[in-house]
């Protein structure tokens, strides 16, 4: 594993932006960003206490446990290359390399049938330093990105970029797929900026043209020449229209001032305008509008721009630019085929006004904004249109860059965003540890906390002699074998200074890395009683990296169960949470269960989610993306707090029960019992958070001694 090139700092013990009390408290050392770890940050810390102590209120069958991590790099990140663009919630459209936190962007739910687009704000942003992939479209788009960031594919759901490491098994883009969204068309569209003379040139043309008023009159005098008096004046609703033209004609030393025009009613907005009457600047106007014999594209891009301003409009995502004037209907026909925009004229009304009609649905109405950019943001706003894709967003190639690049994620409130035109999945993180003044958003996955002493700290409180060596338990709050202990390796030190102290111990893990530690686990079961348990939830994969992005699959987890028992230590399987209405099917549950006996577990505990405050907002707004038509019952089932209300656990364990005794794992529930560490229960009472399955936990007495066992369970 690569750790060169991560940035760190020693002398105030945190990384600009993150200096936490919190973090402080808990004897900071350093923090630590490596391209290895895009998006996380590790706070090492050195621990003063190792070994933490359950309350006494607590259902746990444990008293102890030891947490070398706070927080969880499990968590995936997914990252675009800065240049890409976020749609905003106004319509405009930024490199999300200038984005930040609390803008208000554009992201997507599902509402009935369609999902929509509706406005989300950015909760989290960060840089990091991963190999780039190039993804190129049938219409033109291209999106630099990391092997994991993930695109919304029609009919098939989230995929990854690219394909996963050897051994792993992930959904990812082949040329089968298309994309959701409208894409952003030909890369060449759209580059020029609005700032060069012939894109002002042409915004002015198309907004004076549209909407200005030139007045000039000679009026006749006895006593001298004829008095010449001429005037310009342009009037707006929208304050953005004014401003661009203002400072373009100022560009060109003209002046103008700016008055009320109307004044508001309940019917009309209040209207300003600009306004001179000195007659230089008067013809000055008149030369910087007139049409050019050979209109460059820029000029072109710059007169949709300003007619579109001044007489276009965008109603139920159709644009239209409308006028009377043959001249500048001709011209705006002209430059719209000149970038290949489909459109037709619709006939005049009763007012003499024809329009413009602009054809192509989302797509073309996206493209033609990102290619003119009106100064005028209230006409652009997708918030509340269905996302059809009406464009072609066939995958032409995914090819890797050969280089890596600096690239840039951020959290939403829906859980993605549309970049470059399409729909992209950000980094759903989980709340947890605010007590650190971190976040409940971000900081769980972003800000792990390293107790890089962990090891010498407990070996030191094993060997007090009030220690009576309680059963501890790892992995009850953090995985201890997240990929983050690939860097650290702490487990093998804690392990052995348990093992050493003859204190038996259960380790609770959703990582594959505990492989790594399976000789050093099975000398230390020949001196002390060892549990250990594996989580594992789904059967699909698909499903589960939807809802556990970045953890091992579910081959991977039964693989581990397997590799755990040939070694004949015990194994036992948290099949946690079971998610209403998808994985609480009969179906699920048996393929799951038929799987995890077939890995030889030693017990099963099946228990029910429970939406604990924190992790209820950031889950049920998930099912809202993903699932929306599952959120009335979600808010049924969790009506009156965190658990599952009494009717649907009955219901859950009567579809349990018989699948578990026929598959032998009857009474395999290790659950806490009053004024005990812990005991074994030979009934069938439904399954808690508080019980675990045979082999997973250790159980004795408080005060008992704690050798080695005859057998292990």
């Amino acid at each position: 594993m690569r750790w060169d090139g991560q940035a760190t700092t020693a002398d105030d013990g945190a990384l600009p932006g993150l200096e936490r009390p919190g973090l402080a408290r808990l004897g900071l050392v350093r923090s630590t960003r490596t391209p290895e770890f895009a998006g996380i940050t590790f706070h090492e810390v050195m621990a003063k206490s190792a070994l933490s102590k359950v309350p006494a209120a607590s259902r746990m069958p444990f008293r102890w446990t030891v947490n070398p991590y706070r927080g969880c790099s499990h968590a995936c990140t997914y990252c675009v290359s800065p240049s890409t663009l976020v749609l905003m919630a106004d319509g405009t459209q930024k490199p999300i390399g200038q984005v930040s936190v609390g803008d208000r962007i554009v992201g997507t739910r599902r509402q009935g049938t369609y999902r929509r687009f509706v406005e989300t704000t950015v909760l989290a942003r960060w840089t990091s330093v991963k190999p780039a992939y190039r993804v190129i479209l049938r219409d033109g788009t291209e999106i630099v990105a990391s092997a994991e960031h993930r695109f919304l594919a029609r009919g098939r759901g989230w995929k990854h970029v690219a394909a996963g490491p050897p051994g792993t098994q992930r959904p990812h883009l082949t040329t089968n797929d298309s994309l959701m969204g409208f894409g952003t068309g030909r890369p060449e569209d759209g580059t020029g900026s609005t700032e060069s003379r012939d894109y002002r040139l042409g915004y002015l043309t198309g907004m004076i043209r549209g909407d200005g008023m030139i007045f000039e009159k000679t009026y006749a005098r006895t006593s001298r020449g004829g008095a010449r008096v001429c005037m310009f004046r342009l009037a707006l609703a929208d304050r953005e229209g004014l401003d661009r033209t203002a400072r373009y004609l100022a560009l060109d030393g003209i002046v103008t001032r700016r008055r009320p025009f109307v004044t508001a009613t309940e019917t009309r907005r209040a209207m300003s305008a600009l306004h001179t009457a000195r007659s230089a600047d008067v013809d000055a106007i008149r030369r910087l509008i007139e049409w050019p014999a050979v209109p460059s594209a820029e000029w072109s891009r710059g007169f949709l721009s300003g007619i579109f301003d001044a007489e276009g409009s965008c109603s139920r995502g159709i644009v239209r630019i409308a006028n009377k004037d043959e001249a500048i209907l001709s011209q705006v026909a002209d430059s719209l085929r000149r970038f290949a925009l489909d459109h037709t004229l619709e006939p005049p009304g009763p007012n003499g006004v024809a329009r413009v009609r602009v054809r192509g649905g989302l797509a073309a109405r996206e493209r033609f904004f990102h290619l003119v950019r009106p100064a005028i943001v209230r006409k652009l706003s997708v918030t509340g249109m269905a996302l059809k894709t009406s464009v072609d967003l066939g995958v032409v190639m995914v090819e890797a860059c050969g280089f890596d690049q600096e690239m840039v994620d951020i959290t939403t409130g829906t859980g993605d965003f549309v970049a470059n035109g399409v729909v992209a999945h950000n980094c759903f993180a989980r709340p947890t540890h605010e007590y650190l003044d971190l976040d409940a958003g971000t900081d769980f996955d972003s800000q792990v906390v390293v107790k890089t002493n962990v090891d010498q700290v407990l070996r030191a409180e094993l060997a007090r002699p009030s220690w009576r060596r309680e059963p501890v338990a790892l992995g009850t709050n953090t995985d201890p074998y997240q990929r983050a202990e690939g860097r650290y390796r702490l487990m093998p030190g804690i392990i052995s200074a348990l093992a050493d102290s003859r204190t038996p111990f259960s380790i609770l893990t959703k990582g594959t890395l505990l492989r790594r530690d399976l000789p050093l686990i099975a000398d230390a079961a020949t001196h002390v009683d060892v549990g250990l348990g594996v989580s594992l939830s789904f059967v699909d994969a698909e499903l589960q990296q939807a809802v556990e992005p970045g953890t091992p699959t579910p081959k991977a987890r039964l693989d581990l169960v397997r590799t755990i028992r040939a070694a004949g230590l015990p194994c036992g399987v948290m099949v946690a949470p079971v998610l209403p209405w998808l994985t609480d099917s009969t179906d699920h549950l048996t393929r799951l269960l038929d799987a995890i006996a077939d890995a030889g577990a030693t017990g099963v505990t099946v228990v029910p989610l429970r939406l604990k405050p924190g992790v209820r907002e950031w889950y049920l707004q998930w099912l809202a993306r993903e699932h929306p038509d599952r959120v009335a019952g979600y808010r049924r089932v969790f009506a009156r707090g965190a658990d599952a209300h009494d009717g649907y656990r009955d219901w859950l364990w009567q579809r349990v029960r018989p699948l578990l005794e026929e598959r032998g794992f009857a009474g395999s529930a290790h659950r806490a019992a009053s004024g005990a560490t812990g005991r074994y229960d030979d009934d069938l009472r439904p399954h808690d958070d508080a019980d675990y399955p045979a082999g997973s936990m250790v159980a004795a007495a408080p005060g008992a001694p704690a050798e080695r066992s005859a057998t292990l369970f």
